[in-house]
């Protein structure tokens, strides 16, 4: 399956500013299913026509970002007739209804309707056109509505369960927080630099998190950012044997674009990192953001090496933890940042 990276790229920025349509948590069972799975209810006859193709390209897609194809999700589609209690407690699901006798066309997102945390997605349309028109009008929406609600599993958990040594380094020496879970082990610590990682025989994930003085607007383009990765992963994070040390690879784009994390200014980077001089290598997500009140960028760079296995949930686990950085003194930056949009 062909990846579609601009496609992608529209979900990242469009998730990055999604918000969930959620109020107070409902009492519910817990969800069952494994990560990055989505139940579709739907007829045979639908499912092996058009709208099951749309729902197949769309959210089985090949994950941006990593050196082997692995969908975004895996679909499971069930009949109407077999949508059984057994089910309704999968984390994911969307439910179809395209029928003559379907009064109001349209897409229904709602959180936590038989379990908890879940992400359902209703979507009626009186024939398989008017399915079709109605989902590719909102196929962004519902890709990302099913990504944040993985993310935010994954930062539900890593909020109550989370690795202290790592945690009271950052607060202390760094003025952030961040939370990864436990079994997570600093490998190196300097001034302005911090790599820790989590390691068993079969597989390794790591975080580079580095700061420097924010200077430019340049600061903020794919080039720099690029660059800069470079220059502090080849003297830190050396790789098994003399002089191989962590680079990006180049050789394929990387995947970039501009946001708001935190409502602070920042930059997301995917792509696939290499040892130079050796043979590891793996997918990668980095995270730039402005620290505006102490004028510096901090950079959180996750890795994930796990030769011969499935990357796709290891590195959501890393985004996920990276995306719970949040400075000390936001506080502050959000006095900054509202100032600034006043002046624009």
């Amino acid at each position: 399956m062909k990846r579609n990276f601009t496609f992608q790229l529209a979900v990242i920025i469009t998730l990055a500013l999604f918000q969930s349509c959620s109020n107070e948590p409902v009492l519910h069972q817990n969800i069952s299913g494994k990560a990055n799975e989505l139940i579709v209810v739907i007829s045979d006859d639908s499912w092996d026509g058009e709208p099951g193709e749309l729902l197949r390209t769309t959210l089985a897609q090949s994950y941006v970002g990593l050196p082997q194809d692995e969908p975004i999700f895996k679909l499971i589609n069930i009949p109407h007739a077999g949508f059984k209690n057994i089910f309704r407690s999968t984390r994911n699901i969307i439910q179809t209804s395209i029928s003559s006798n379907v009064d109001s066309a349209g897409v229904t997102m709602k959180d936590d309707v038989w379990a908890y945390p879940q992400a359902t997605v209703e979507i009626k349309a009186k024939n398989a056109q008017q399915f079709a028109e109605i989902f590719n009008e909102n196929s962004s929406k519902i890709l990302s509505y099913f990504l944040a609600a993985e993310k935010e599993r994954l930062t539900m958990n890593y909020k109550k369960y989370y690795e202290k040594t790592v945690f009271n380094a950052l607060n202390t020496d760094f003025g952030i927080t961040m939370n990864v879970p436990p079994g997570f082990a600093i490998a190196r610590q300097k001034e302005n630099f911090i790599w820790f990682r989590y390691e068993t025989p079969e597989i390794s994930q790591g975080i580079a998190l580095y700061t420097f003085p924010y200077v430019s607007d340049s600061t903020f383009t794919l080039d720099y950012l690029v660059a800069k990765n470079d220059s502090v992963l080849e003297i830190n994070i050396p790789g098994p044997t003399d002089g191989s040390y962590m680079a990006i690879e180049k050789r394929l784009d990387q995947v970039y674009n501009i946001l708001e994390h935190n409502k602070n200014y920042a930059s997301e980077m995917r792509g696939l990192w290499r040892t130079e001089n050796d043979f590891m290598g793996g997918p990668y997500i980095s995270l730039a953001e402005l620290d505006a009140t102490n004028q510096r960028v901090v950079v959180a760079f996750g890795y994930v090496y796990a030769p011969s296995k499935n990357k796709r949930n290891l590195l959501q686990q890393v985004e996920a933890m990276i995306y719970t950085l949040k400075f000390n003194q936001q506080d502050k930056n959000d006095k900054i940042n509202s100032q600034v949009k006043m002046g624009n």
